[in-house]
């Protein structure tokens, strides 16, 4: 549902990590990018809508539209919003290397 959530407001290089394995943070991690300040918060927004859909809200928000990165906690799946540079110079995919790819959408 946050996958299809991102890919509706046109995130890119989406990622899907099972951390079940390798982290006790979460069970999964979903990372993405955003191009602009108003796609950040479409896709926000997007994925907030439907998981408060479904039931779900998230425990903790980190980050604004603005920053670059913004965080949505949801117990057991963090996403994390990134622009393009930031997500490079952080690059969690190679700091959870070990995490199982489950879905990457280019």
């Amino acid at each position: 549902m946050i996958v299809d959530a991102i890919v509706e407001r046109l995130g890119s290089d989406i990622v899907m990590l099972d951390m079940e394995d390798v982290s006790l943070l979460a069970d999964y991690f979903v990372l993405c990018n955003a191009e602009s300040t108003p796609q950040f918060r479409a896709i926000l927004d997007e994925v907030e809508a439907q998981t408060r859909t479904a039931g779900h809200r998230p425990l903790h928000v980190e980050g604004a539209a603005g920053s670059g990165w913004v965080l949505l906690d949801y117990g057991s799946v963090v996403v994390h919003i990134f622009d393009p540079d930031l997500r490079a110079y952080y690059d969690l995919e190679g700091l959870w290397q070990a995490a199982r790819l489950v879905v990457r959408v280019q």
